[in-house]
């Protein structure tokens, strides 16, 4: 049995996934990541459809970092689904973006988003970043857990 993703890293990015992945590696948090490079990519495994339909959706990832430009469908419209359904509405989900845009952060926060990061771009600040990120959600924060939905009996 695979163990289960602790963090979704939503990244079209080239550069900007090798940095991430790399500052993860630093303080070893990359055992448990999925990397998705598209905003249909992550709704995929998020529902456990297409290529990820063997995965258990009552097992989601504990952290979703969520770029906001993102390729076939962007970050907020992965966060409104993410947010819309029962399932997945409690995942925690970061916004790690470029994006320093005023209408982005409170559309970001009107959608539910948790927390919005603008990426920094010192190497030094990134990883600094990705360690308080994963020091915080994966062993600080303590989100609810989600009872799974029962078959209605007949």
């Amino acid at each position: 049995m695979t163990p289960p993703i602790e963090i979704l890293l939503v990244e079209d990015n080239p550069s900007d996934l090798k940095l991430t992945l790399h500052a993860f590696e630093v303080h070893k948090l990359t055992n448990k990541i999925q990397v998705a490079r598209d905003g249909e990519e992550a709704l995929d495994f998020i529902f456990c459809r297409e290529a990820f339909s063997d995965r258990d959706i009552t097992c989601p990832p504990k952290l979703i970092l969520l770029d906001l430009k993102l390729p076939k469908i962007d970050g907020l419209e992965v966060l409104k689904a993410i947010r819309g359904d029962p399932r997945t509405s409690t995942i925690p989900v970061v916004m790690l973006t470029s994006s320093k845009e005023e209408r982005d952060i409170i559309a970001s926060y009107q959608l539910g988003v948790n927390s919005y990061i603008v990426k920094p771009v010192d190497f030094d600040q990134f990883t600094e970043a990705a360690r308080v990120l994963g020091l915080y959600w994966l062993l600080l924060n303590h989100p609810p857990v989600v009872p799974t939905p029962t078959a209605a009996k007949g």
